[in-house]
């Protein structure tokens, strides 16, 4: 039942005890101490009280009295709003300085790849010089106190640096499921994000990145086509796989209805792979580059009546509520990814990967195949892709187990390489499936 003052606004309560408060068209929920609510629940009793002519009075013109409390509640309101909302805003601003802070340590571990040394007086110095002169433009912040803040933090960078830590790239911002199976493959490792797949494969190779994580296939959508034919391309060796199930969830701003969501967005491969979940309930796919970018995106622009498809790490990085998670149309959903690097490891190996091309005559695919039938290997996957350079023909991709068949693989593999136009072998590595 509303509660109405003529100047002040409109009010009621809930069956949760909290106070909906509305003005300017604008409705708040927030919740009062007892004293509070007990004011307002004998408002709502004067106003609902049948008169003379026993009935309820409507739209109540309170008394002098009355109407002072209730401009008393409306204004202890107002006050409570302007404080969450300039807490709300320090909150993002919190937040923001300690996705940049973590931004600035991977680039200072980065910069590592480009020099001899951790300590650089000069650089720190000018650093700290530039920082000072910078607060000068800001006049509620102090030289000195803004001195010691960027001395802890060029202190803290050093202390990263120093560690030695291993560097690997994954496509996608922070929250994408690369990063997922890169922290589940070795939770130690500073997880760098990069742009594109080719991105990963170059910094690698150049050094600036120890190693790198691509995804190969889903059990979905199939194979990666363009990471397939980046491993054509590449020197570099697959030292480990991860099986990673893929949990797609559906997020929000928080405080957001989600009665009032309208769009999604998300990767194309992700909204594919909720398309039965969208439909159902009515809701607009928008492509976006990636999953942890869309989420990244919604944190920034704050899109109303939006919601993207992502991670719970997405969620949790970026302050975004779950609204529902697990929309995936298909449970087995499975993504397979690549670990590389430029030195090859064969420890506790359990797979392995080659990639070869054959004469274009008839029974040569089936004479390689057969070579691991008699040596009673089993393959996991065998993949055709198109040559760019040479259409009609193609290269192939194989995996197997080599369990109980390591010593013996050097023999196989000569026998292969002796029928085939192109043979590249890409790493016998360790494979795992995240739990």
């Amino acid at each position: 039942m509303w509660l109405y003052d003529e100047k002040c606004g409109k009010g009621r309560l809930t069956d949760t005890e909290k106070i909906v408060l509305i003005k300017n068209n604008h409705e708040y929920e927030t919740e009062y101490d007892s004293e509070r609510l007990l004011f307002f629940k004998l408002l709502l009793f004067w106003a609902l009280t049948p008169n003379k002519s026993n009935t309820p009075k409507k739209n109540p013109c309170f008394t002098s009295l009355y109407e002072e409390n209730i401009k008393y509640l409306f204004w202890l309101w107002g006050n409570e709003m302007n404080l969450a909302s300039i807490r709300k805003k320090i909150d993002r601003i919190d937040y923001d300085i300690l996705r940049l802070l973590n931004e600035r340590i991977e680039l200072a571990v980065r910069t590592k790849k480009f020099k001899d040394a951790v300590y650089d007086r000069n650089r720190e110095a000018q650093i700290l010089e530039q920082i000072k002169e910078y607060s000068k433009i800001f006049h509620l912040i102090q030289s000195d106190f803004i001195e010691k803040l960027f001395a802890e933090i060029i202190y803290e960078n050093r202390k990263f640096q120093e560690k030695k830590s291993c560097l690997i790239g994954f496509q996608g911002e922070h929250g994408a499921f690369g990063e997922i199976a890169a922290r589940y493959y070795d939770s130690s490792l500073v997880t760098i994000p990069c742009a594109e797949f080719a991105d990963i494969f170059e910094e690698v190779e150049m050094g600036h990145l120890d190693l790198g994580i691509v995804p190969v296939e889903n059990s979905l959508g199939g194979a990666i086509t363009q990471v397939n034919e980046l491993l054509v391309k590449t020197d570099l060796k697959v030292i480990a796989a991860v099986k990673l199930r893929i949990n797609h969830c559906l997020l929000a701003l928080p405080e957001t209805n989600y009665k009032d969501v309208r769009v999604v967005y998300s990767h194309p491969q992700a909204i594919s792979q909720c398309r039965d979940f969208l439909n159902r309930h009515k809701l607009e796919a928008r492509p976006f580059y990636d999953t942890a970018g869309a989420a990244k995106m919604l944190l920034i622009r704050e899109v109303k009546m939006a919601a993207v498809i992502a991670s719970k790490l997405a969620a949790k990085l970026y302050n975004l509520d779950i609204i529902k998670e697990n929309i995936e149309d298909n449970t087995s959903n499975f993504t397979r990814f690549l670990i590389l690097s430029k030195e090859e490891r064969k420890k506790d190996a359990n797979k392995c990967s080659i990639v070869f091309s054959t004469p274009h005559k008839a029974g040569t695919l089936f004479s390689i195949l057969k070579i691991f039938a008699e040596a009673n290997i089993n393959l996991t996957r065998i993949e055709s892709l198109p040559c760019r350079n040479d259409p009609g023909h193609y290269v192939f991709f194989l995996d197997f187990q080599v369990d109980g068949t390591f010593d013996k693989l050097d023999k196989i593999l000569e026998k292969v390489k002796q029928k085939t136009n192109m043979f590249k072998y890409l790493g016998c590595y360790q494979e795992k499936e995240a739990q």
